[in-house]
Formats: C-alpha cells, sequence, structure tokens
C-alpha cells in the first residue's frame, strides 16, 4: 500500500487500553454508582459472599491494570497480564448470569451469552499477533 502511514500503536496495546478504561468506567459508574436491577439479581449467587461495590471495585482495578499493560512497550508478560484482567471479570459476569438463568432468574440468558462471548473474544483478540512494521512485510508483485 503506498502513501500510508506506518501504524506506531499497536494494535493489541490499544485494545487494552481502550477496553480497560470501558471496564473502569464499567465498575466505578455501572456497578459502584448505580447498581441496576437486572445485575444485581443476576449476580444473586455471587453477592452472597461478596458485596457488589467489591465486585465494582475489581472492575475497576482490572480495568487498571488493563490500560497500564496497553501502555507498556515490548512485554507480552505483562500484556498477558492485561488480558487475563480483561478476561476475569467478563468471564465471571457470563458464568454468574449464565447460573441464574438456568435456575431462578431465566431473563438473564441475554446477559449471560454477551459476557460469554465477550471472555472468549479477549482469549481470542490476546492471541492474535501485531501486523510487522511496513518496512518488514514482504512485497507482493
Amino acid at each position: 500500500m503506498r502513501g500510508a502511514v506506518p501504524r506506531t500503536v499497536s494494535m493489541r496495546r490499544a485494545f487494552l487500553v481502550t477496553i480497560g478504561v470501558g471496564w473502569a468506567g464499567y465498575g466505578g459508574i455501572g456497578i459502584i454508582g448505580n447498581p441496576r436491577y437486572g445485575t444485581s439479581r443476576g449476580l444473586a449467587h455471587i453477592t452472597r459472599y461478596v458485596p457488589l461495590d467489591v465486585l465494582g471495585w475489581m472492575w475497576v482495578a482490572c480495568g487498571a491494570v488493563a490500560v497500564v499493560a496497553g501502555l507498556v512497550v515490548a512485554c507480552p508478560r505483562v500484556q498477558a497480564a492485561g488480558f487475563v484482567a480483561l478476561a476475569v471479570p467478563a468471564a465471571l459476569w457470563g458464568a454468574a448470569f449464565t447460573t441464574s438463568a438456568v435456575g431462578s432468574y431465566p431473563q438473564a440468558a441475554g446477559s449471560a451469552c454477551g459476557w460469554a462471548a465477550f471472555a472468549i473474544g479477549i482469549y481470542w483478540v490476546s492471541g492474535m499477533e501485531d501486523p510487522l512494521p511496513v518496512h518488514l512485510r514482504k512485497r507482493y508483485r
């Protein structure tokens, strides 16, 4: 591709920062600041043991870990920790909503599908590699 601007930002790192900020916002605004009835009811199996505020702070902390991991350049181990920090809360939410959907709250099925799919998507993105810089790519004629 001639005339293309070389990409200096890693797409994996950008994903970590973007979703990490989203996770922190969801935990702070959506769970700690204003927990919704459906979320509270769908997480009833977990909130028996762990208060919803603590779960909200887990989202904030996991989001912060992902943001920091996304800002660290050329350190795959730190990036791996960031992807784990993104996947854990989504998988926990997926499992909790699945349990609720099978049990006493069938309306949680939609959230269960969404959160489980999100956790699987994070796993897939974590295994992808960034494309090589333009100057290192093979040229086909």
